[in-house]
């Protein structure tokens, strides 16, 4: 089975400086009561047929009783799968999985028998760098452009149904893949039914329906029973699963929070293979989310240098005072 781009990176923990981290500050994150879940959670849902992605968002809201949430990347509303919704304060972590890659499984319809030779050859022809128009239908400017699919991989072939499992670069539109496939095979095809399977580090294993956290959140408040909802509920750190990670000091958590970058005498330890531009999230040694930012050094210069910034930080999730000293 293929893997998506961050799945097939080894990624090896440097140390820069040993810190113990005061356990009168903060939070492990699965050690945080309900209200503080709900408030910096995400909902991994099954997305069903029928509703838009906004109205499943929505839906969210309503069944917690909060008023605010986002989800990473819209499925159109027929297709099924990997929706992670964003709640409250977290909502913003969803811009750290919108470029992240994406996995579906497809049904594609062929307009005419073709032998099984063929079929194959023209997968292997649209796995890699590609050339893709947008669908008239589109939320980005129809113009042509590069996407990536990273593996495709046909599952069963079944007269004129072809279902397969693809891999591939944020933006790519499954739909127009499907007819592109079909020109190129010289009988057309069409898209007859998708299912997101994975989106950045969320996948299967994890989905809840709209029901099992309906009734999650009635035990919750009419049961005072919190293990469905601690289930269906995941801390926003499983956002950021996908992303490399710099940890930084107690002392230097409270500078971050108020939105400062984080300065290279702050970083305890750090992921391998960083380099400038790199997204990566920051961390305390709880393993708690306090931003996400840009590596401004690589991992090497990071792990050596005495000054310097080693991440400037573009949006903060952790609370001021949360490890104020």
């Amino acid at each position: 089975m293929g893997k998506l781009p961050f799945e097939s990176v080894a990624r090896d923990v440097i140390l820069k400086e040993e810190s113990e981290t005061d356990p009168t500050m903060g939070r492990w994150p699965g050690e945080r009561p309900v209200p503080e879940l709900i408030e910096y959670g995400v909902v991994n849902i099954d997305k069903p047929a029928g509703p838009t992605s906004h109205q499943v968002s929505d839906y969210v809201q309503r069944i917690l009783g909060i008023g605010k949430s986002g989800h990473a990347g819209t499925l159109d509303p027929n297709v099924t799968g990997v929706l992670p919704i964003a709640l409250q304060r977290a909502t913003r972590i969803v811009q750290a999985l919108l470029p992240a890659g994406k996995e579906y499984v497809c049904i594609m319809h062929i307009h005419k028998d073709v032998e099984e030779k063929k079929i194959r050859k023209v997968f292997e022809q649209f796995t890699g760098k590609i050339m893709q128009l947008p669908p008239i239908k589109s939320a980005v400017k129809r113009e042509e452009r590069e996407r990536e699919v990273y593996y495709q991989e046909i599952l069963e072939i079944d007269g004129k149904d072809v279902l397969f499992r693809v891999g591939c670069q944020a933006g790519t539109y499954i739909r127009k893949l499907c007819s592109d496939m079909g020109k190129a095979l010289g009988t057309g095809a069409h898209m007859s039914e998708l299912r997101r399977t994975k989106a950045a580090g969320f996948g299967e294993s994890t989905l809840v329906t709209l029901q099992d956290l309906a009734d999650a959140m009635h035990y919750y408040t009419e049961e005072k029973n919190e293990k469905l909802l601690r289930s269906a509920i995941q801390p926003m750190e499983t956002a950021v699963s996908h992303l490399p990670k710099v940890w930084a000091h107690d002392s230097a958590v409270q500078a971050l929070c108020h939105g400062r970058n984080l300065a290279v005498p702050g970083v305890s330890k750090l992921h391998n293979n960083l380099n400038p531009g790199t997204l990566v999230a920051v961390m305390t040694l709880k393993d708690e989310l306090i931003a996400i930012g840009e590596a401004q050094l690589t991992s090497v210069a990071i792990a050596d240098q005495e000054k310097g910034i080693a991440v400037r930080v573009d949006k903060v999730f952790m609370p001021e005072n949360a490890y104020r000293i």
